[in-house]
């Protein structure tokens, strides 16, 4: 009869299950049958999550840049689209730093963006 070789897979995998559940409360982070329902779940959301978080920094870039755009009289729609027919190559994330760091900058930003809604 061969030789057995390659160590214990079963000790290795649940080794490694209850390594990816550390932290986790109670019987998830301490049974190996609960903690693997727990991790199971927490790297699907863990995927999830890392697509959601794209959506969600948009959004409140969005929400910062419509706000800054009604202090200078213009809506985020007609900034977005005046700055674009200006070939302004500003993304969202640099024009809400931008609206949050540098208000004077934002003004003229924002005046261009007016001037190009005033020819159409």
């Amino acid at each position: 009869m061969p030789r057995a070789r390659g160590g214990n897979k079963r000790a290795t995998s649940r080794k490694k299950i209850m390594g990816l559940a550390k932290g986790f409360k109670g019987k998830r982070g301490t049974s190996h049958r609960i903690a693997k329902q727990a991790v199971m779940k927490a790297l699907r959301n863990s995927y999830i999550d890392r697509r959601r978080r794209k959506r969600d920094f948009r959004r409140l870039w969005v929400v910062r840049i419509s706000a800054a755009a009604k202090l200078h009289g213009t809506s985020y729609s007609a900034l977005i689209g005046g700055l674009e027919r200006r070939k302004v190559g500003l993304n969202r994330k640099m024009l809400s730093e931008i609206a949050i760091h540098d208000a004077a900058t934002f003004a003229i930003l924002a005046e261009m963006a007016k001037e190009e809604e005033v020819k159409d």
